[in-house]
């Protein structure tokens, strides 16, 4: 009860610090800060994501395309990639490794500067970590990882071309109409939904873990991968319900 009473206390610290700070004549969250860690979140993980992305979108074109060409049915490879890529994989996969390579930074970046007491020289000076340290991360996570997810999507479709046009002999003019024909437009904002859901959460876990860190540096690394292993599960238990609330929303597709 007491993390999740820091970790709703946090999400409150960061709403303010975001939307209610500057019209109160506190000074606003750094803009500077917020785009060097959209680079390093963003930016610096596109070669990651795409190696990810593509490797799934030639798995499941082939693994789609054995088992449907047992039913003659090769041709429905395209739509089985829009819909598994847009609503569930490029999501939660871009997820991981945004957990892997910035949500294990960010908590080990903070829990070495709580360890050497550097947050506490920042409030001895009157600067608040979160609205220093914290926010900028959050926006910068919660901007990139849905760009990532874009990226992601367009990546798998190019892996599953692939497989469509060398080894199916499905052209691409065929294979972009039966991508653009089988996806509508909550398969776009199921996955989009998702990815900004999950950098909030990834972002403020990692934040909240780091900030707590104990026990030195044997504590930042125990930190660190308690909460690699959070997000993961927290992310895949909100995907799961996200999900079905979206199951719910529309019903069945006929």
């Amino acid at each position: 009860m007491a993390a999740l009473r820091q970790f709703l206390t946090l999400n409150a610290q960061i709403l303010y610090w975001t939307f209610i700070a500057p019209f109160v004549g506190k000074p606003p969250v750094r803009i500077d800060a917020i785009f060097q860690q959209m680079v390093r979140m963003g930016v610096q993980a596109v070669p990651m994501a795409a190696l990810t992305s593509l490797s799934i979108g030639l798995t499941l074109a082939m693994q789609g395309s054995h088992e449907l060409a047992r039913m003659g049915a090769t041709s429905y490879v395209p739509d089985l990639l829009s819909i598994t890529l847009l609503r569930e994989l490029a999501p939660l996969l871009t997820g991981v490794v945004v957990i892997g390579r910035s949500g294990s930074a960010i908590t080990a970046e903070l829990g070495t500067m709580k360890v050497s007491e550097e947050i506490e020289a920042l409030e001895v000076m009157s600067i608040n970590p979160v609205r220093f340290l914290v926010a900028p991360r959050v926006i910068a996570m919660i901007i990139m990882l849905p760009c990532l997810v874009v990226f992601s999507n367009y990546i798998g479709f190019v892996g599953g071309w692939i497989i469509c046009n060398f080894a199916l002999d499905i052209n691409t003019t065929a294979y972009i109409m039966r991508l653009v024909e089988s996806a509508d437009m909550m398969d776009l904002i199921s996955g989009m939904t998702k990815s900004f859901v999950f950098g909030w959460l990834i972002s403020v876990i990692s934040c909240q873990s780091g900030l707590s860190v104990t026990g030195g540096a044997e504590g930042v690394g125990r930190s660190t991968t308690k909460s690699v292993v959070l997000c993961i599960l927290v992310m895949l238990v909100v995907n799961a319900l996200l999900t079905g609330m979206f199951f719910i929303i529309e019903g069945p597709k006929g």
